[in-house]
Formats: C-alpha cells, structure tokens, sequence
C-alpha cells in the first residue's frame, strides 16, 4: 500500500505534517507556526516499504483512508487541548533497535501530565544505566507526540527538545496538565 501523507492544522499551534503506511504512522512533524520556518527534521520521511512485525498497537489495522482521518482528528483534538489517547495509534518501529522499540513501547505507557527521566526511561525499558541510549532514542524520534518523548526531561530539569526548543516542550508538558516545575 502506497504511503499516504497529510498536511494538517491545529489551531494555535500550526501546521503539522503526517506520514501513514499501511495503517500505521510512519513519520509526524510537530505543528509549527507557517509565518515562522519549521524546524528542520532529524531523518527525511521517506523509506522503503514495511512489515507489520514493528508495530506498537494493541488495536488492530484499519482501512488507510479512515485511520488518516482519524489520527488528524485525534491530532487536533490533541492540540485543542482535549484529554485524547494517542497511545493505540500504531506506529511503525521497523528501523529501531530492540532497546529503541522497547524505549517506544514504554514511553507510551507514561500517562498524560507525568514525566520520567532519561535514566526512569532506560529502566522502564529494561536496560537501567543507559540512559544515554534513551536520550539518543528520544533525540531521533520521528514519531513526536505518538511516542510522547516530551515527557522525558532530564535528572536536573526540563532538558532540550532538539530544533523544537524548550519552550515547545513546555508548552506541550503544560497542555497536558504537568502540575510539576518547567
């Protein structure tokens, strides 16, 4: 199946870019100001085709045409600031090592309004001490908000955002309701 992608927009925050494959996503650019330039991705979008071995859902595949509206509604309603579950949404992990694609499947266990630490990251994803490895995880992600890694801050602080910046991730920490420092 060809792969699909969408622009979209959400209110207050931009335009935001998705990539779907064969009902899972495969790439999401964050929603960025059109007036301003968007940060510049870390990896490009396109990729040969994939298996449905990585994928991180308990739901099963639904037709494309429907799971690309309904992950932009779930998008929006997102950014909207409504209480949406994007943690079903499967995502596709084919390329990412075992410990990335445990690192994935922890992180989307962490509720709305909670954050851990790069090092709480490593341990909930089986390999305590590497928190490093989490870092660079979170660093490359392609699969913003899906794999919530704006909700893992560093053991001092807030942490970086990578070309988004901390004031985006605060912002995303806030719309969830973090009640802690940022």
């Amino acid at each position: 199946m060809a792969a699909a992608q969408v622009v979209y927009e959400a209110e207050g925050w931009g335009t935001g870019e998705l990539v779907v494959e064969d009902g899972r996503v495969v790439w999401h650019e964050l929603p960025w100001p059109r007036a301003a330039s968007p940060p510049t991705p870390s990896r490009t979008p396109t990729r040969p085709g994939a298996g449905a071995a990585a994928v991180v859902s308990r739901n099963p595949l639904r037709e494309r045409g429907g799971f690309v509206a309904e992950v932009v509604c779930l998008l929006q309603a997102y950014f909207a600031g409504e209480d949406v579950s994007l943690d079903e949404v499967p995502v596709d992990l084919e390329y990412e090592s075992p410990f990335h694609s445990s690192c994935a499947a922890a992180l989307r266990t962490i509720p709305r309004g909670e954050v851990v630490t790069y090092g709480e990251l490593a341990a909930l994803a089986g390999a305590p001490g590497a928190a490093r490895a989490a870092g660079t995880f979170c660093a490359r992600s392609h699969l913003s908000i899906f794999v919530p890694c704006h909700r893992v801050v560093a053991a001092g602080g807030l942490g970086s955002y990578g070309s988004y910046g901390v004031g985006y991730k605060r912002r995303l920490l806030a719309l969830e309701g973090y009640a802690g420092a940022l």
